[in-house]
């Protein structure tokens, strides 16, 4: 279900701190999250989020097309290895 238009974007207050003050100061490092919750805004244009997803963190450049989806769908929690059925089958035998 979607958030209310009037209410507008969730964005944790901590993550927003950062973006402002990385924003004032010109400053390109990545800024270090855990929140996969925070809806991606226009102020974050342009600025590079280390994401965690559970063990690592992943880098996530903020484009245009990001706007209006969270930080966590760009960061991965599970890796998928494969089905277990089909395992290399040979082809031609």
């Amino acid at each position: 279900m979607a958030r209310s238009l009037k209410k507008g974007p969730f964005v944790d207050d901590h993550l927003m701190k950062k973006v402002i003050k990385s924003k004032e100061s010109k400053d390109n490092k990545p800024i270090k999250t855990w929140s996969r919750r925070s809806t991606i805004t226009p102020d974050m244009l342009g600025l590079t989020f280390n994401v965690h997803n559970g063990r690592n963190f992943v880098p996530v450049y903020i484009t245009e097309n990001h706007i209006g989806y969270k930080l966590g769908e760009f960061a991965p929690t599970r890796t998928f290895k494969g089905h277990k059925g089909s395992v290399q089958k040979k082809i031609g035998k």
